[in-house]
């Protein structure tokens, strides 16, 4: 069953609101197609003092609110109204018998409890948030689609104006099916953040039913590959970065960005330079004079650090942004530009800089998906501290190598396994990444390393993962290393502590592991 008519005229409208912008022009436009309007509470009284006429839902149902205002559109009358096929004779008797008639425009949408999260954190606030009137009479309307039409927004009155004017106040079935599938949308996105917040409050990480919800962003151009198509979502209406030059960011641009800020957060505030290629990085330096952190982080690979991108944990002024435009760069991110820094790098027509300053990294979930399946973890931010560390060796490391070696060790659990990392002055020198064996990533390190412009003394390597033989370590020390970094666990550590002692090297093993695939 259901109405085969491709418009349908539109008599009576309930509209029910939290959000009252701009009800005015379509009030206009139901009134001049004597529209008949229901309405409840707060947007009674917005219509009335918009001086347009409307039922309230009270009188309506002949039934009060009652709990509150926690019922009052819950009644048989509104979803009768709403739910009945128009061409089912049995629907028409139930009507006839009980006195209802058609609703057949519903213009709904529900109490903020997402703002609602944002400004407080009083359970019994957020609960008497959560709408369910609302959503129960956007259901019944997206599902009876055929026969009516749903308004979920105040950003779809233009649209439902221009469809009404167009129809001589009907409505098309092509425009009530799409506003159906964005109305389910809405319900399910609604009810998947209530969902997250009840996870949180309960501290469940992995319910047996896991709901994502997302704002699209934008659509990009394609994705890793023009072949591939993408887009970008966010939890929040607007991401926590900001792009204020150049043009559209890609797939591959957005992949490197987020890489390259998680490492910038993890550094000390205000201070540290990262730069990355294809989300691996290739250069970091802490030093705190901000020009020299940057030449520090490029010279440790000079030559992957062309076309990549530069995130600054601090405000670019400039005298950086002047060295910062000397090289080829898709991206630089930070924590704001002044004016004279902006005017700079704003001459390069198709460099992307980005505001991250209100950008902080968080405790939620890490998501891979492949196919049917989601992989879902915990991201690896853990602050290191003195007790995450043992010394083994005979030979003490200094204060300073102790500081380069936490240094070198947070960086390596950014780069992409095996990864090594070899420092000095807190700033790398040279990393080894994404290798199947352990001593190639020694190798590639090494090998950056001889070719970096500024090698300083005092070196020291960290590895994401123990030494599964004592040939990685070796070459580490034949290299010029002094001290090592490594976590424990494996058969041959007794090896690597006899290597370490005869070579007059300190070595700390760490308690956590940092794979990144």
């Amino acid at each position: 069953m259901g109405n085969n008519k491709t418009t349908m005229k539109i008599k009576t409208a309930l509209i029910s609101v939290s959000d009252k912008r701009n009800l005015k022009p379509l009030l206009n436009v139901l009134k001049k197609n004597e529209v008949k309007i229901i309405s409840s509470g707060g947007t009674f009284k917005e219509i009335k003092k918009l001086k347009f006429s409307s039922i309230e839902v009270s009188k309506f149902t002949n039934s009060s609110e009652i709990l509150e205002g926690r019922v009052k559109t819950l009644h048989p009358k509104i979803h009768a109204g709403i739910l009945n096929i128009r061409n089912s004779k049995s629907h028409l008797k139930d009507l006839k018998v009980n006195h209802f008639e058609n609703i057949d425009l519903v213009i709904v949408n529900f109490y903020p409890f997402e703002n609602i999260l944002k400004k407080t954190t009083n359970h019994n606030k957020i609960i008497e948030n959560i709408d369910v009137g609302g959503p129960t009479m956007v259901r019944s309307a997206a599902k009876n689609y055929k026969d009516v039409t749903v308004i979920t927004s105040s950003d779809q009155y233009a649209e439902l104006i221009e469809e009404l004017n167009k129809h001589k106040g009907s409505t098309s079935l092509d425009f009530r099916k799409k506003l159906s599938r964005i109305a389910f949308t809405e319900t399910a996105y609604y009810d998947s953040i209530i969902s997250d917040y009840f996870n949180k409050i309960t501290t469940t990480k992995f319910p047996q039913k896991k709901v994502l919800y997302g704002n699209l962003i934008e659509t990009l151009r394609y994705g890793e590959n023009p072949h591939q198509e993408s887009g970008i979502y966010s939890k929040k209406p607007e991401m926590d970065i900001k792009q204020v030059h150049g043009k559209q960011l890609s797939y591959n641009n957005y992949n490197d960005i987020f890489a390259a800020l998680t490492v910038s957060k993890s550094l000390p505030k205000n201070i540290g330079t990262v730069i990355v290629k294809h989300a691996n990085p290739c250069g970091v330096s802490i030093k705190k004079n901000h020009l020299e952190s940057y030449k520090s982080a490029l010279s440790c690979d000079t030559i992957s650090a062309f076309g990549g991108i530069v995130s600054c944990n601090y405000k670019i002024t400039e005298p950086l942004a002047l060295e910062l435009s000397k090289i080829f760069l898709e991206v630089i991110i930070a924590n704001n530009f002044d004016t004279s820094a902006l005017r700079i790098l704003k001459k390069k027509k198709n460099l992307r800089l980005i505001n991250a300053s209100n950008y902080s990294v968080d405790d939620s979930l890490k998501h891979i998906s492949e196919g049917n399946e989601i992989l879902i973890q915990s991201d690896d931010h853990k602050k290191f501290t003195s007790k995450d560390f043992k010394i083994v060796s005979k030979r003490k490391p200094s204060t300073k190598e102790m500081k380069n070696l936490i240094f070198a060790f947070n960086i390596c659990r950014y780069v992409k396994s095996n990864a090594i990392v070899i420092a000095a002055n807190e700033t790398t020198v040279g990393i080894g990444s994404g290798q199947p064996s352990r001593l190639d990533s020694c190798k590639i390190a090494i090998d950056k390393m001889k070719k970096n412009i500024k090698i300083e003394s005092n070196l020291v390597a960290a590895s994401d993962a123990f030494f599964p033989f004592v040939d990685g370590i070796e070459k580490l020390v034949q290299s010029g290393v002094q001290a090592v970094v490594q976590p424990s666990g494996s058969i041959k550590d007794k090896e690597i502590i006899k290597f370490a002692n005869e070579t007059d090297t300190a070595l700390v093993f760490a308690k956590t592991r940092h794979f990144r695939h």
